[in-house]
Formats: structure tokens, sequence, C-alpha cells
């Protein structure tokens, strides 16, 4: 059983199971699927604050914190007991269009040559992880959701604001992968 969880599944099954999360969410609790919520009730609860955005009853949503937690267990879980030892294989030509960039290292599935510990001290490493992280942050409080909350729980309960937030992130996320990133790697 424990070989057959290693090995890479297909990434519809992923789809089918998040997918799944939105209606047990809500017949469980009448709970939506949102991830960035999360981080303002860790704030809330960490660092009181007379902040007015800080100022509310972060307990009545503890359960969003636990089921983050669980993620985060689950990701610790996942990439060390349930770790495929084979390397992740990607095509050809995506591996030709990263070594084209001056991606060289891969570790599984990131190039370890910008997203480790080292790889903040260069410029682009710094740029795609701490500058990138800022970005996605402004992005998600700025759409009023993230990429989960708008994209899995807005469209499935039809609502325009998250079709059209959900929109911009597809659209950000080509923009920068085909100007920018280029544009970084060069540095």
């Amino acid at each position: 059983m424990l070989e057959l969880l290693r090995q890479p599944w297909h990434w519809s099954i992923a789809g089918i199971l998040i997918g799944l999360t939105v209606p047990l969410l809500y017949l469980i609790g009448n709970k939506p699927f949102g991830i960035s919520s999360s981080f303002r009730h860790i704030c809330a609860a960490c660092l009181p604050s007379n902040a007015s955005y800080f100022k509310y009853d972060w307990k009545k949503e503890t359960w969003n914190i636990f089921f983050v937690i669980g993620i985060l267990i689950g990701g610790i879980v996942g990439s060390t007991v349930l770790a495929n030892p084979n390397p992740i294989v990607i095509a050809t030509s995506a591996h030709e269009q990263l070594s084209q960039l001056g991606v060289k290292e891969f570790s599984q599935i990131v190039p370890t040559d910008i997203f480790s510990f080292t790889g903040l001290l260069t410029a682009k490493g710094f740029i795609l992880i701490v500058v990138g992280g800022f970005l996605v942050g402004f992005g998600t409080r700025y759409a009023g959701g993230c990429t989960s909350g708008h994209s899995i729980t807005g469209i499935s309960n039809f609502q325009l604001s998250s079709l059209i937030a959900t929109i911009c992130f597809m659209l950000g996320g080509f923009i920068t992968t085909w100007v920018f990133l280029p544009l970084i790697f060069k540095l």
C-alpha cells in the first residue's frame, strides 16, 4: 500500500479530491474553502493590535487554522514518508527552456539554484521568493481571496467576482511566466 502511495498519480485525482473538499466543508459545517483567510486569523490570534482589521472574534474561525495546519502536516508527510524516490520527470521541452534561462539544478520538483537558502542570497532568488511572496500576499488581499477561495469555491458558487479574479490570476501568471521571468533570470 505504501508503494502505491509513493507513485506519481494522475493530476486529475488531486483535482477531484480538491473539488470534493468544497461540498464536504459546506456539508460538515457550512464553511467555504479558502486558505488566505487563515493568515488573518493567525495574525489576529498572535499579534493583538489596535488595527480594526484584526479586531473580530477569530476564535470562531479556528477550524480554518486547523485546516491549514493539516495541509502543512500533510505536505510534510507527503514529502518525507511518501516521497517518490525517483526523480520527477518533466517534459524535455520544459527542461530545455529552463536550461536556457539558466536553471540547472533540480531537487525533485523545484530548481534548487533558486529556491533554496543559498538561492535566497542571489538577486534572482530574492526577487522570486521575497518580492514574489509579497506580491502574492498583496494580490490576495486586493482580490479579496486567494486562488483556492476564488477559483475553487467562488466559481463553484457561480460568483462573477471569483470568475473575474481567476481570469486575472491566470493572466498575471502568464505574463509573469513569459515576460518577467526571463528578465529576472537574466540578472
